[in-house]
């Protein structure tokens, strides 16, 4: 009996296997797939990165072919998928893809989920298409159409261009006629895509402009998740064993096919009258056919030529190429501190007539790549003839430098060393750093005589190394970047202080208030003037931080002398550069209030006079809303040199901080007091309260008493101080 059971145990067993091997084998048929074999969604509406050739059914182009030669070097079998999601994004969420492709960078997906990113496949030019020969404005200021395709490539130019307006098509025809209905000021797109889309007949009044050239990664993407990261880990390897020779082949490839095929509808736009009139004459019409077809191919020829401003042996910018770059970059960039180097090799023709004219090649082509891996699309490289580079580089102080030296200058000395011969490379730099004026009269030209220059002196003097042309100009640039780049630490670390200086009422004696100043006590450079580093922070846009980090300390104090019994008023300074469309100051000074308590009358804002010149609009918006939180604004420096009589009328200001600089210095100083009398009397008649800074010594202080003009700050009275100095000149002077 026990064997019966026992046998039918195991028949139940057996079936039950064979089942589930039934059930699960067409769900690993349907779904699975070898873990070596790679499904990549791509867009196939981007010849000739992406496209279906109609002979064979199967996904072409530059992109394909680089990927499969990647796959195969990194031990894939790789097929492709064409994309039916409305956005590459939203296909990163597809399971049925191992990784989508191409990529910029890293983004969200649809899903919000973290995707990671192959290493560069290579750089694709992207250029801007419009209707006839315009003059664009910056790429900051533009408005532009685009695929809907390319979502993904539109953020990462928002994030390069956040002024920038894309506009979003679902298909090319669409793109255009936006265009021409002046929707959009032009299109954007794969420099290469542009070379086919183009070709079509009734584009023919769409015109490439080649100055507004940029560059763009193109990288696989999949979901960042332990199977995303192995195969990107893998595929980065097959990646990197891709030869630059083996890169520029495809892509010459791909870019010298006459890949456009003309349906009916470019027939009947371009030849239909022809066909109609000479219907009985097909031979001759035929010829005509082809005749047109060539022409329209040499202009497609010449389109292409303008698209590719690039060096053919390295890949790098051309002359032209780089000329315009750099325009573009100083216009676009003009608070980035920029160099100029003009590069060259020592003994490069002593490489070539020792080792070949393709080693030399071989060493000018891995210089380019070096130089590429570590430059951001704000910078730019260009090769202007045989063994001669030119770098558009951002200063980033010494240690970049260094880091450049050990990262590109070294590898390349050392080239043909590495490589088991004794050749090394002597490099000769010369530098010139862009001054202001380079940037309000850009010559790209005459940068580089500058450049040249220094490197000939470095030929001249010594083997290798460089030397600057401008070396004065280089240190204020290193010390400007330095200052920056040391701001945060600084306000984590306590480095940068509030001081107080405090306001008076000369006819009573009494301290009424002060005003909040900052004062920066570096641990290597020592106290740094205000008048150096506000500036600097200004010009870096960074003034921002510095100004909310001597907010908060204000409220701080205030609250502790609070909670001491102690109900005091401080005027803080908001800089003309805080002031921008979309920052929310009022709000962000009423949370202030409300975080710590305090009543907004114990918080003055002062606002220096130029802001209003500048920023009329903005500025009584922001003053009203102020005031609409019951803060008291105050009209800072009042008569230093701006014209700002008549927004006195629009700008409801509590009170007037009245410069004396109508009183010191050179001049009348009759006629300054005859101002500064009627300026007092203008107040009064409004309303508006005044108190009188840069007050210096008592006969200035006597007069000002005279008109009936009691608070008062300045030098003659307290120098800004220290809170602890401050609380104790309170304490003494009102207990």
């Amino acid at each position: 009996m026990k064997k019966r059971k026992t046998g039918k145990r195991f028949l139940t067993a057996f079936y039950c296997v064979i089942i589930m091997k039934l059930f699960t084998a067409p769900a690993l048929a349907a779904g699975g797939h070898e873990k070596d074999d790679l499904i990549i969604g791509v867009p196939i509406d981007r010849c000739p990165i992406f496209y279906m050739n109609e002979e064979t059914g199967e996904i072409e182009g530059i992109g394909a072919d680089l990927m499969r030669t990647a796959a195969k070097n990194a031990g894939y079998s790789v097929s492709f998928i064409s994309v039916k999601e409305d956005t590459l994004k939203s296909a990163l969420d597809n399971t049925k893809y191992d990784a989508v492709m191409p990529f910029g960078s890293a983004i969200p997906s649809a899903a919000e989920k973290s995707t990671i990113v192959s290493q560069n496949l290579f750089r694709t030019p992207f250029t801007l298409v419009t209707v006839g020969k315009r003059t664009l404005p910056r790429l900051n200021n533009l408005c532009v159409g685009m695929l809907r395709s390319q979502t993904g490539v539109a953020e990462t130019i928002r994030s390069l261009y956040p002024g920038i307006d894309i506009s979003m098509y679902e298909t090319m025809p669409e793109c255009v006629r936006a265009l021409r209905e002046n929707s959009v000021d032009a299109l954007l797109h794969n420099s290469y895509v542009w070379s086919y889309v183009l070709q079509k007949p009734s584009y023919r009044d769409l015109t490439v402009q080649p100055t507004t050239m940029f560059s763009m990664d193109f990288r696989v993407g999949t979901l960042d998740t332990p199977e995303g990261r192995d195969i990107i880990n893998r595929l980065d390897r097959g990646i990197i064993a891709i030869t630059d020779t083996g890169r520029q082949a495809v892509i010459l490839d791909y870019t010298t096919r006459h890949l456009y095929r003309y349906d009916l509808s470019d027939y009947l736009y371009r030849y239909g009258w022809v066909m109609v009139a000479f219907a009985l004459l097909s031979v001759t019409f035929t010829l005509f056919v082809v005749k047109k077809q060539r022409d329209l191919r040499r202009a497609g020829e010449e389109q292409m030529r303008q698209i590719m401003e690039q060096d053919k042996l390295t890949g790098v910018l051309s002359m032209d190429g780089f000329r315009r770059s750099v325009e573009v970059l100083l216009h676009d960039h003009p608070d980035i501190q920029y160099l100029i180097s003009y590069n060259n090799i020592r003994n490069f023709k002593f490489i070539n007539d020792s080792l070949g004219r393709s080693a030399g090649d071989e060493l000018l082509r891995f210089w380019s790549q070096k130089s590429m891996e570590y430059m951001t699309d704000e910078e730019a490289i260009g090769r202007i003839s045989g063994d001669h580079f030119v770098i558009l580089r951002r200063i980033n102080g010494e240690e970049q430098m260094d880091q450049d030296e050990r990262d590109i200058i070294n590898p390349v000395r050392t080239y043909f060393v590495d490589r088991g011969t004794k050749n090394s490379i002597q490099i000769c730099s010369g530098i010139y750093v862009l001054t202001s004026e380079d940037y309000r009269n850009i010559d790209v030209d005459r940068m580089l005589d500058y450049a040249r220059v220094a490197e000939e002196r470095v030929r001249k003097t010594r083997k290798d190394g460089y030397e600057f042309y401008n070396p004065e100009q280089w240190e204020k640039g290193q010390r400007v970047t330095y200052i920056c780049s040391q701001l945060e630490d600084a306000l984590r670390s306590g480095e940068v202080q509030a001081w107080y200086q405090p306001q008076v009422n000369y006819k009573t004696g009494e301290i009424i208030g002060a005003e909040a100043l900052c004062r920066w006590n570096h641990s290597k450079l020592g106290w740094l003037r205000p008048a150096e580093f506000i500036p600097i922070l200004e010009e870096s846009d960074m003034i921002f931080e510095l100004d909310k980090y001597i907010w908060e300390r204000v409220c701080r104090d205030l609250r502790r002398w609070k909670d001491q019994g102690d109900i005091r008023y401080v005027s803080v300074n908001l800089s003309r550069c805080d002031m921008r469309e979309g920052r929310n100051i009022p709000s962000h000074f009423y949370n202030l209030i409300r975080t710590y308590d305090l009543d907004p009358s114990q918080l003055r804002i002062e606002i220096t006079e130029s802001a209003y010149v500048e920023k009329p609009e903005l500025l009584i918006r922001t003053t009203v809303k102020l005031k609409e939180f019951g803060f008291q604004v105050e009209m800072d420096d009042f008569g230093s040199g701006y014209s700002s009589l008549h927004m006195l009328k629009d700008v409801p200001v509590d009170r007037i901080k009245l410069d004396l600089k109508f009183m010191s210095g050179v001049g009348d100083s009759e006629k300054g007091r005859i101002i500064v009398s009627h300026i007092i009397q203008m107040a009064r008649s409004l309303g508006i309260n005044m108190i009188a800074e840069g007050v210096e010594n008592l006969s200035q202080a006597s007069y000002l008493e005279s008109q009936d003009c009691f608070e008062m700050q300045g030098f003659y009275f307290y120098k800004p101080m220290p809170v602890k100095e401050f609380e104790a000149i309170m304490e003494q002077k009102n207990p």
